[in-house]
């Protein structure tokens, strides 16, 4: 004789939904699609609304470009203790934005800095300096977050346009993104003193010519007095 089985009804867990471009999320949401999202390797919540990033990352166009600017931040970052710098890292800006740029600079919170680590381990508020690899000037890094930036109050935007073949680096005046002047081909960091650079070794890839002018940014007076205000925590 045999027995009947009966089924146990269980509730089924429902699927969470993948991270798509145009997505008007939380920032709660964005981050437990992104996480439950495999092999995305970018995204960004920017006014609420999901900009992803396909895998293909080419080498002339973002991935060279991306490796140069990281490494002028780097070295500067060697050379300047008390600043932190941060490669694709996420940051909550409010509940409606979390971008998670190329590079950024950041002064650390105890030396006054303006943004801070949660105890998840993710940047809280503005970087000082927050550096983005675009395709052209129609890219949304020049456009919805450019205003996003500003509007937390990024203190120094760079826009590298590969496409255009052009570096834009702005800077916060009264309220608004003015352009950073460029003396002799050399951009010269208002928010980090000694951070220079020179825009055509940048583009055309002369790391050699970056780290010559940069070198020079922190070997003037400017910053050494830079390293000494750092010594002294708020």
């Amino acid at each position: 004789m045999s027995v009947a089985t009966s089924r146990v009804n269980r509730p089924v867990q429902a699927e969470i939904p993948p991270l798509q471009n145009g997505d008007l999320l939380s920032r709660e949401e964005f981050e437990r699609r992104y996480e439950a999202t495999p092999n995305l390797k970018k995204a960004e919540l920017i006014e609420g609304i999901v900009y992803t990033m396909p895998p293909p990352v080419s080498d002339a166009y973002h991935s060279r470009p991306h490796f140069n600017l990281i490494g002028w931040m780097f070295n500067y970052c060697g050379a300047t203790p008390g600043i932190l710098g941060g490669d694709n890292g996420s940051i909550r800006l409010d509940l409606k934005n979390e971008p998670q740029p190329d590079g950024y600079l950041r002064i650390a919170p105890e030396f006054g800095g303006q943004a801070k680590l949660d105890e998840e381990g993710y940047v809280v508020g503005a970087p000082e300096l927050v550096a983005e690899v675009a395709a052209s000037s129609a890219s949304y890094d020049l456009h919805v977050k450019l205003q996003c930036y500003l509007r937390h109050r990024v203190k120094e935007y760079i826009v590298w346009r590969v496409y255009d073949d052009a570096i834009d680096w702005f800077v916060l005046r009264q309220g608004k993104y003015e352009p950073m002047p460029c003396h002799e081909n050399n951009f010269k960091s208002e928010t980090f003193p000694g951070l220079w650079l020179n825009e055509a070794a940048m583009r055309q890839g002369d790391i050699p010519g970056i780290m010559r002018i940069l070198q020079q940014g922190i070997s003037t007076p400017e910053h050494k007095a830079f390293l000494a205000r750092l010594q002294k925590p708020t």
